[in-house]
């Protein structure tokens, strides 16, 4: 049997499963429930001293989306778009003092940890929001960068949130790493240009990983009534999202060497795993765990243990990264790869009754002929195209010599 178990910033985790910081962390109940169904750790709902997000947790709205923008009522398929919005903890981050340390004495107690999450208005709050945080036990700290900056630096920001400047990201991460001993965790935006560099630049500062990455903002139309859902703008997420985080899980696995906890696009354990082969040490899953319930996650952990075993992995480290290792670093290193052309297996081909390979070569390489697919090799590009959609699975590029 696999080992699960893996290390992230010196903390020891039962497996790479960890509930993110939302709804499923709002509460003792839920904090318990979701460690009691095999979490290895559990990322409170951010604890912050902002009225306005307070106010917008007491009005959140959620909608789950279908491939062409319409509300999904009853099973929901692996294609939806989580639409929602929603803020941080509704109480005073000082009730959740208890909160904290009976939920992380739980956790110990089960094999699992209690990760805080924690934003400041000011950077005196920051400062004081952590240290409380530390104070409760909590294994680790993630720290919340979806807002503007506070007013000391706000004539300095060059974006929206903090988490969209680097230089703001910086100044809030080290100042957090310097008041707990504890590793401190950012959680990057995807709203930002460049999530590699804001991961340098909390890096630079102390950060012992960062989360890639919190949901997109966007805009949904009911085109029936001409109403935005939800009344607005919301967050966006989902499994159609995963090769959009995974694209930075990669760049910043590859260019930065920093543990990651990967987030946006997970479903099943097999995301997990592709996760973890492209440079994420751990997951965090929200999303299908609202829509499914937190019973899902026994689920996703079975899930990995066995795929590991039936693919004879036998532990977290043996499949980390080892994608991101084998990905092409430029486009002079794709370059370089042999030359491809295309083969036609006859005893599987159905021409023609199919022709989908003629339909989608723009290189004028598959041509109809009268009893078969011609071929005009010379032309062949290797682009892939026609191998990744045959569906007879009869279509093969070898090198040309």
């Amino acid at each position: 049997m696999a080992d699960m178990s893996v290390d992230f910033c010196g903390v020891k985790f039962k497996n790479p499963i960890i509930v993110a910081s939302a709804e499923p962390s709002n509460s003792v109940l839920n904090i318990k429930k979701c460690i009691d169904n095999g979490a290895s750790g559990v990322v409170v709902k951010t604890i912050g001293d902002i009225p306005a997000f307070r106010e917008l947790t007491k009005n959140s709205k959620y909608a789950i989306l279908n491939d062409k923008t319409r509300p999904i009522k009853g099973k929901v398929p692996r294609s939806f778009t989580f639409y929602s919005r929603s803020g941080y903890i509704s109480q005073d981050h000082k009730e959740w003092i208890p909160i904290l340390k009976e939920t992380q004495e739980y956790a110990l107690k089960n094999g699992s940890h209690v990760i805080g999450n924690v934003t400041g208005g000011t950077l005196a709050s920051w400062v004081e929001l952590a240290r409380m945080t530390e104070d409760c036990g909590v294994s680790m700290l993630e720290i919340n960068l979806q807002h503007a900056a506070p007013p000391e630096l706000a004539d300095r920001a060059r974006g929206i949130y903090i988490a969209q400047d680097p230089e703001m990201t910086a100044e809030i991460t080290r100042r957090v790493v310097e008041a707990v001993k504890i590793p401190v965790m950012v959680k990057l935006s995807p709203e930002a240009m460049s999530l590699t560099e804001i991961a340098r630049a909390a890096q630079g500062a102390g950060a012992a990983s960062v989360c890639v990455n919190s949901r997109f903002k966007g805009f949904a139309t009911d085109i029936e009534t001409g109403k935005p859902y939800l009344g607005g703008p919301a967050g966006v997420g989902g499994p159609w999202v995963k090769p959009i985080t995974l694209r930075w899980v990669q760049e910043i696995y590859s260019q930065l060497g920093m543990p990651i906890a990967g987030s946006n696009g997970i479903y099943d354990g097999r995301d997990a795993i592709e996760f973890l082969m492209t440079g994420a040490r751990v997951m965090q899953v929200c999303s299908i765990l609202m829509l499914k319930g937190i019973e899902w996650l026994p689920r996703m952990i079975k899930e990995v243990e066995e795929f590991m075993d039936s693919h004879g992995y036998p532990d977290i480290d043996s499949l980390y990264g080892i994608s991101a290792r084998q990905s092409a670093g430029s486009l002079a290193e794709l370059f370089k790869a042999p030359r491809l052309v295309v083969d036609i297996d006859r005893n599987k081909c159905a021409y023609p009754k199919c022709n989908a390979c003629t339909r989608m070569c723009f290189y004028d390489v598959m041509k109809p002929g009268d009893a078969q697919i011609n071929i005009e090799g010379e032309k062949c590009i290797g682009c892939h195209l026609c191998e990744n959609t045959c569906p007879m699975d009869a279509i093969s590029l070898h090198p040309r010599d």
